[in-house]
């Protein structure tokens, strides 16, 4: 049995992280060097116990590592009851047909889809189908898939730089604020960074191997996971290619003709795993499917490249609510942006440790082999932080700071992988000095993010991080001059500067889970969190992701940011502002109405527009789970009154909630049991019955999925039952385009009434 020091685990030889020789029957293998008899382990022993030749804490130090990630994401995981809203009744749809579980259909009668594409919501929908739809059901892929991202980030750095490298790279994902807070959310983002993080470990597998068919079925497996990204959440998905793609081409051991072909063959099948959907869409006709959400004309490979893509970078068409010159969801755009109060505390915490770190590898190198491949990881790694900071930060479009978490593995690869590198170093004065810089410079941005997002939370914990950080960096830069007996107290003031420079991240990403977080703007950390533009984790709205069908009028509004971020402008209400930008004037899908009667049951009592847009309020101050009341920092039209409910752990809603109306809506029989303008009301009320609601004008309220002459074929037919007024995001009362033309007709031919404190018309009985 070997043992080893903190100071021998950290300088294992890059011959301990050679890839391992596979024995013919998948186990690991290994040669007596005395008897040179061959000695294997089955694929099951390999799991539990690791190889042969790794040391005896790796495999349990994994399963720690992966013990504490499981408790970080799946703790009180229904706190957040449905979390966003918008999402959680797609999926509820999901459940109850196939056509709106293929396609992401908001409702189960396929009128609209979702303003992304589908794959995650397959998972979901999955998962919902399995165990019956609930909290619990709906997020439980979303926290498997941060186990795994987790997992694979601990893989593919371990490969090149050892299982402690690697366990430390897992664990600053895990300890990411940002990774913690969507990883518990039901926003695409979850499968998106695991797709990402299983393409960079099939990357790193291609570069290693010296076998072309090998190297060649990574590649391939690479862009299937790319092109899955892709039809996760559109061109953020294809953000890492350019760092992927490039460690391949300078490190592949093979020809350049060889490594061009295979990167050849890895986008040809980006193209195949993302391209089938979007000729699945193209080719099914029209009138048989649900228009594409947020689409211009009713297209999902428009969807990509507009809304969704150009239109996220360059702004416009849809995406008013984004960096800009004038702030935004995320503050204004530059090159600081990463740095500004609403992404600080999501995932700045690491950000300086990792730009050094990252500097300091690639210096280390110096004049390394081509093939070198703690070279290829910093390539792989930095090429996949600084793509994607730099497009975050200088997009001028709509961009929510949990956007970064597809920073997470990157930031801790770099530090992870950069910081073994001067360790190996550190004999020298120069590299010690660049280990302390990284810790220092982590706790002193550490201090900075808590003075200025949570200055009245834990005020202890800055000065004792960051004190914990100097004297540690001190204690490591001196006494690792000092004769060998000394050079221990150098590991133990390292190990003391870390725990300090961790000491942010930490505290925050455990506030983080211990509360619940709701709408389309979520945030991490206490619910104190804020600072000058807010960024607080839960908005205005009632906690636990529904609350009561509110009165009409009720609505929120979305506060315009202020220079250098923006609260979101939370509300108590269902609804709240829609980002400005050209509306889609794209043609909505023709034919005859989807028929057939949704299926399943909501949870008892849960009620629509909880979600709205909240997320962040301007002060800060958010309600603790099953908290009915607007925060005080939500801006709101209109306080929520007998409309507002309060919200159990788990989804569940209480008798506050507008149960006549609910009633109203499952009593019906039509296709849909009634419209109403905007994607978040007509979630709200999907959530809140068994029927099938149509959203007009999708989640911006502009889009031209039904027009007016259509609207009056499925009343004439007696498609839908109730028109409810007030409308969703940007729907107001009546919205733009044909949104805006229905409701004049409605409020011409028919007789308003009052349920629960909402207006509705029943388009059963016409005035005129």
């Amino acid at each position: 049995m070997t043992t080893t020091t903190p100071a021998r685990l950290l300088r294992r030889s890059r011959s301990d992280t050679a890839p391992h020789d596979k024995h013919p029957t998948g186990g690991a293998s290994r040669t007596d060097a005395v008897t040179g008899q061959t000695s294997s382990r089955g694929r099951a022993a390999t799991l539990l116990r690791g190889r042969q030749d790794d040391p005896t804490w790796a495999r349990p130090a994994l399963f720690a590592l992966l013990a504490f990630a499981a408790f970080v994401y799946l703790w009180d995981l229904t706190n957040s009851g449905y979390a966003n809203e918008f999402y959680a009744a797609a999926v509820k749809s999901a459940t109850q047909d196939a056509k709106a579980w293929l396609f992401g259909s908001l409702d189960a009668s396929n009128a609209i889809t979702v303003d992304k594409p589908p794959a995650s919501l397959w998972v979901m929908g999955l998962s919902a189908r399995i165990f019956g739809f609930s909290s619990f059901s709906l997020l439980l892929p979303q926290a498997l898939m941060g186990v795994g991202t987790v997992a694979l980030t601990y893989g593919a750095v371990r490969r090149w730089s050892g299982h402690a490298t690697g366990l430390f790279a897992g664990l600053l994902v895990t300890l990411t604020p940002v990774a913690a807070l969507m990883f518990r959310f039901d926003n695409p983002d979850a499968m998106l960074v695991l797709l990402m993080t299983a393409a960079a470990y099939a990357v790193v597998r291609a570069v290693e191997t010296t076998r072309g068919r090998v190297a060649l079925r990574w590649m391939l497996g690479a862009g299937l996971l790319i092109g899955f990204a892709f039809l996760t959440k559109m061109l953020q998905g294809l953000l890492v290619l350019p760092g992927l793609g490039l460690a391949y081409l300078v490190a592949a051991r093979f020809s350049l003709k060889q490594r061009l072909a295979h990167l050849v063959v890895g986008l040809v099948g980006v193209v195949v795993g993302a391209g089938w959907l979007v000729a699945l869409v193209s080719l099914w006709p029209a009138s048989a499917r649900p228009y594409i959400g947020g689409s211009t004309n009713n297209s999902l490979w428009e969807l990509a490249l507009g809304y969704n893509g150009l239109g996220r970078i360059l702004g416009g068409a849809g995406n008013g609510g984004g960096g800009g010159g004038g702030g935004g969801f995320g503050g204004t755009a530059g090159l600081l942006r990463m740095f500004n109060s609403q992404f600080a505390g999501e995932i700045s915490w690491l950000l300086p440790a990792a730009l050094l770190l990252l500097v300091a590898g690639f210096v280390a190198q110096g004049r390394a082999p081509r093939t070198d491949r703690v070279r290829a990881s910093l390539i792989l790694w930095g090429g996949w932080l600084v793509v994607t900071a730099l497009c975050l930060s200088f997009m001028q479009g709509t961009v929510h700071s949990y956007y970064a978490v597809a920073l997470a593995p990157a930031i801790a690869a770099c530090v992870a992988i950069g910081g073994r590198e001067a360790w190996a170093r550190r004999d020298s004065f120069v590299w010690r000095l660049v280990i302390a810089a990284a810790v220092v410079a982590t706790a002193a941005w550490s201090f900075q993010v808590l003075s200025t997002n949570a200055a009245s939370w834990m005020r202890w914990l800055k000065w004792v991080s960051l004190v914990l950080a100097v004297i540690g960096a001190l204690t490591f830069v001196v006494a690792g001059a000092r004769p060998a007996r000394m050079r221990r107290f150098a590991t133990i003031g390292l190990v003391i500067g870390v725990l300090g420079g961790l000491g942010g991240t930490t505290a925050y990403t455990l506030a983080t889970i211990t509360q619940g977080h709701t709408g389309s703007m979520p945030a991490s950390g206490p619910a104190v969190a804020g600072g000058p533009m807010g960024g607080g984790p839960m908005g205005g709205g009632p906690s636990g992701g529904q609350a009561g069908i509110r009165p009409s009028g009720q609505q929120g509004t979305q506060q315009n940011a202020q220079q250098g971020g923006t609260s979101g402008g939370s509300s108590s209400s269902s609804s709240a502002q829609a980002p400005t930008g050209t509306p889609p004037s794209g043609q909505p899908p023709t034919g005859t109405p989807p028929s057939g009667s949704p299926g399943g049951s909501a949870p008892n009592g849960a009620a629509p527009g909880a979600s709205g847009t909240n997320g962040q309020s301007s002060s800060g101050s958010t309600n603790s789970p099953g908290s009915g009341s607007a925060s005080s920092g939500g801006a709101t039209s209109g306080s929520a009154t007998s409309g507002s409910m309060q919200a159990a752990p788990g989804g569940q809603g209480s008798a506050t909630s507008n149960t006549a109306l609910s009633a109203k809506l499952d009593a019906t029989t039509s296709t849909w049991s009634a419209a109403v303008i905007g994607d978040q009301s007509a979630a709200g009320y999907i959530l809140a019955s068994d029927t099938a609601v149509m959203s007009i004008g999708g989640w911006s309220g502009s889009d031209n999925n039904v027009t007016l002459a259509q609207f009056q074929e499925y009343v004439k037919n007696g498609d839908i039952t109730y028109f409810i007024a007030g409308g969703g995001m940007g729907g107001g009362q009546g919205g733009n385009g044909s949104a805006a033309q229905i409701t004049a007709w409605v409020k011409a031919h028919y007789t308003a009434t009052t349920v629960g404190g909402v207006t509705i018309y029943d388009l059963t009985k016409a005035t005129s």
